[in-house]
């Protein structure tokens, strides 16, 4: 789409085609909707409870979730502005394809929209919104100690993915919230879990080769080291691993579940040790891939897999 035409574009031609480059929806729909819905399950199984949550109440804990990870996507456009103007101008909003105000006025109105319909639909929901939506205001003006977390990835790591978990508070919440304020017994594993995975998601996707490497882009690999970051993802999946396990001991498991844990456990690591025998793009490419398989391994063995075994009846 040249400039000429976006000038021409309707808001919405301009967001689709956004969306297609920083945020597709083909993709993040099914996987959010996954992932709320595995959430939701393991509360429910965790608790002893049969059946599901009114459907209408996922229904908007999925696009709930979808809100919250494009706001995170429209705050990281925020908060990298000035680099991208830099060093990565083909991006859409240095480009011009759409403009930072258009992001937030979309952004913001989502949000507004599921604050509504959890209002209606659960009240109790709107406190881990709250918390969400804080911490991602928190995450935008990195924390006010921009210069510092940059310079130290190991704790800008930490307080990004910390969201992680607080959006799972959110969709297992669906649930337990529902019933009260207490807790389900495992769900600290299950937040562990997903905080783990959030910190493979984003070391994953910036491990790169030495050729790949670009001035101006973070990376993992140059932080820390060719060796020692794909060292420190394979430490974190065996930690990922271990939680996962123990956490699915609280919703009765059994081989099928453990067996998909196992699964994805032999092919991240194979997938990690390539990278670190060889580390080319199509290795880094293939970690990358794994961190996902393995964030869509765990959901399904922990909430959704055990959550249709005990439907079946077994």
């Amino acid at each position: 789409m040249t400039g000429a035409a976006t000038g021409r574009a309707s808001l919405l031609a301009r967001f689709w085609a956004y969306q297609r480059e920083r945020f597709p929806l083909a993709g993040f729909v099914p996987i959010i909707a996954a992932f709320t819905f595995s959430s939701a399950a393991y509360s429910r199984l965790a608790r002893g409870s049969s059946g599901f949550i009114p459907w209408s109440r996922f229904a908007i804990g999925a696009l709930t979730a979808l809100v919250f990870f494009f706001m995170l996507r429209v705050l990281d456009e925020h908060k990298d502005q000035d680099i991208d103007r830099r060093f990565r101008p083909e991006l859409p909003v240095p480009r011009g394809l759409v403009s930072l105000a258009e992001l937030r006025w979309i952004g913001g109105g989502g949000l507004v929209v599921v604050v509504a319909l959890n209002s209606f639909t659960l009240p109790a929901l709107l406190v881990p919104i709250a918390i969400v939506t804080g911490w991602a205001a928190l995450m935008t003006r990195e924390f006010f100690v921009r210069d510092w977390l940059r310079a130290h990835p190991t704790a800008y790591l930490l307080t990004h993915m910390a969201v992680m978990p607080l959006i799972d508070t959110y969709t297992t919440g669906l649930d337990w919230l529902s019933v009260g304020r207490h807790l389900p017994s495992g769900l600290g594993l299950f937040l562990g879990v997903t905080f783990m995975n959030g910190m493979l998601i984003e070391i994953g996707r910036k491990l790169r080769a030495p050729d790949a490497e670009r001035e101006g882009v973070d990376t993992y690999t140059r932080a820390w080291g060719l060796r020692r970051a794909p060292i420190v993802w394979l430490l974190l999946l065996g930690t990922a691993a271990l939680l996962a396990t123990l956490a699915l001991r609280h919703v009765g498991s059994g081989a099928l579940e453990l067996g998909t844990i196992g699964l994805a456990l032999l092919w991240a690591t194979r997938a990690a040790v390539r990278f670190l025998r060889r580390p080319d793009p199509a290795s880094s490419t293939g970690v990358e891939q794994a961190s996902q398989l393995w964030m869509l391994a765990t959901y399904l063995a922990l909430g959704t897999l055990p959550f249709l075994v005990r439907s079946l009846g077994r």
